[in-house]
């Protein structure tokens, strides 16, 4: 579409994303905002990530549109975030133009797919069109359907400026730039401008549209998309979904209609050095305002010492944003065991929100708890809905439906505590699979549960860290997992570790990292007993002695062994 519409000149193979993450691992992370031209017609174009952890991204794209392109795999057929992603658009009351990829490859099946998308969106054979990226078949006519079918915007150009922020980055040199789309009014370069939520006042030094770069424009009016540099620099001063106006004769009307990000998984994340604990947080700022799904607050760990207590909406999240941390902003640091939110109820009728399992009361004061459950859909093909009914029952799911589709694919939904899939349910769905499953999933609130906070001590000494939260059923099997695995990763010290595993006070596993052995009677040859004696007594005192001030550091590969113990 770029090419076609001369927004692009192709002077290299292929245009990715900005990331080396994008390019190495083959995904949308952050979403991309252009403007095109074609014949007489200005068309604002939003290229969305599709994994169901980047689904923020999509929510805010999509509440800034008036249509939306569902691009469906000719290979591949829908899969289980196409069609999340598709509710979400329908939500928003979005005209949707079907569309199925990748017809000239060999393995493609666009009949088959055809269908499925009918059985999905109810609409007619006529109204799909066929396309292929790599050959340019079909495009001409996808920007003939997006001009006769995707109604242009309403907005009136006269009216008080009102500007909804989709999306922000931050720039060294320039500060933040936030981009918006004019939903009513004009702004001009150098006016005045306020944002709603915040309250903070700004001058406008630079707007216009984005083209494959930065373009600047003197006015942007009602139906248009841009950005505006007014050298903000402090990072909680743009919120993705505020509204802008202009000071003098503006609005105090905020767009609606714009939800709050509500994070999935939680961990600590904390500098191996501790001096870095300011850079940390700067770091963390910035990626804050490219991803305005991370949320993140100070905590404080006995064993890590000063970090953070960050949300994500998933593991991928968070493993890309560990690999931004590092190479973004060359920021070593640990990652704690994931773990979600849950509700606990104590015997007075109160009820706190715990993240961290180290935040729980005592066990005795403690009524019931409640954790999350979600959704969860599964589109896979016949051959192995067997082994994902397993998996599924294995992490406490329960069945809700199965639906046969077209083309021998099956739609199973199960109800599943999100706790079961933050840590390893999406790898071992796709491997189970051969990489064909997909899932995709949403939070239906919290449901009772017999939950057991489990302890992992290193001579005694908890290491808060390590501890998790855990079905009462699974807690005796994990518990002894864990400690045979910390038992290959700990690095011997000159007097025995133990490490347990405890539930309150109750141990229920142990392993024992044996000591360094030294040979203290090699000096000591022939003689009384008594001498031989008197330097294992010596030893034994020293060993004490040093077993009560040494202390025993846990290596990073040891909190992330946790992640995957099978």
């Amino acid at each position: 579409m770029l090419e076609m519409t001369s927004t692009l000149k192709v002077t290299q193979g292929q245009m990715l994303d900005d990331m080396d993450l994008e390019q190495e691992r083959g995904i949308t992370i952050k979403s991309h905002a252009i403007q095109m031209s074609y014949k007489d017609y200005t068309l604002n174009l939003i290229d969305t990530p599709g994994h169901v952890d980047f689904s923020y991204e999509v929510s805010r794209s999509i509440a800034a549109c008036e249509g939306a392109l569902l691009v469906v795999d000719a290979t591949q057929g829908v899969q289980a975030q196409t069609i999340s992603n598709l509710y979400m658009a329908i939500e928003h009351d979005l005209e949707i133009i079907p569309i199925i990829n990748k017809c000239d490859m060999p393995n493609a099946m666009p009949d088959e797919v055809e269908d499925e998308i009918i059985d999905l969106i109810g609409c007619r054979h006529e109204e799909i069109i066929r396309a292929s990226a790599r050959t340019g078949e079909g495009v001409a006519d996808i920007l003939e359907a997006i001009v006769e079918r995707i109604p242009a915007p309403e907005g009136d150009s006269s009216a008080p400026l009102q500007a909804l922020i989709f999306d922000s980055v931050f720039n060294p040199f320039r500060g933040i730039i936030a981009y918006f789309k004019i939903i009513n009014g004009t702004i001009r370069s150098g006016q005045q401008v306020r944002f709603i939520n915040t309250g903070k006042e700004y001058k406008a030094d630079e707007i216009g549209i984005l083209k494959m770069d930065l373009s600047p424009r003197q006015t942007l009016s009602a139906g248009n998309v841009g950005y505006i540099v007014s050298g903000i620099k402090t990072a909680t001063e743009v919120k993705v979904g505020d509204t802008i106006t202009t000071v003098e004769g503006g609005t105090s009307e905020a767009i609606s209609g714009f939800e709050e990000v509500k994070p999935m998984v939680f961990a600590g994340v904390y500098p191996i050095e501790t001096e870095d604990f300011e850079n940390l947080r700067a770091s963390l700022e910035k990626l804050q305002l490219n991803d305005a799904s991370l949320t993140f607050q100070p905590e404080s760990s006995v064993a890590l010492g000063f970090g953070f207590r960050c949300g994500f909406l998933g593991l991928l999240h968070m493993e890309i944003i560990q690999e931004r941390l590092d190479r973004e902003f060359d920021m070593d640091v640990i990652t704690t065991v994931p773990n979600v939110s849950y509700l606990v109820y104590d015997k007075q009728g109160e009820v706190h929100e715990v993240h961290n399992p180290a935040g729980m009361p005592d066990q005795t004061l403690i009524d019931h708890i409640e954790e999350p459950y979600i959704r969860a859909t599964v589109i896979t093909t016949t051959s192995y809905l067997g082994n994902i009914m397993t998996l599924c029952l294995g992490k406490r799911g329960e069945l809700v439906s199965q639906n046969f589709i077209s083309g021998g694919r099956v739609e199973i939904i199960f109800d599943m505590p999100l706790g079961e899939i933050v840590i390893d349910f999406y790898d071992k769905l796709k491997s189970i699979s051969k990489g064909y499953a997909s899932f995709d999933y949403h939070p239906i609130g919290f449901r009772p549960s017999k939950l057991v906070k489990l302890d992992i001590l290193l001579n005694g000494e908890p290491v808060d860290a390590l501890s998790t939260l855990t079905h009462f059923d699974n807690a005796e099997t994990f518990g002894r997992r864990m400690c045979e695995k910390l038992k290959e990763l700990l690095p011997r010290q000159q007097f025995d570790i133990a490490i347990q595993a405890a539930i309150g006070a109750k141990i229920i596993a142990r392993e024992t990292v044996k000591q360094v052995r030294k040979d203290v009677l090699a000096k000591c040859y022939g003689g009384d007993v008594s001498r031989k004696r008197k330097l294992l007594e010596k030893q034994k005192r020293g060993k004490k002695r040093m077993k009560q001030i040494g202390n025993v550091q846990v290596p990073q590969k040891a909190f992330l062994a946790v992640l995957k113990l099978d």
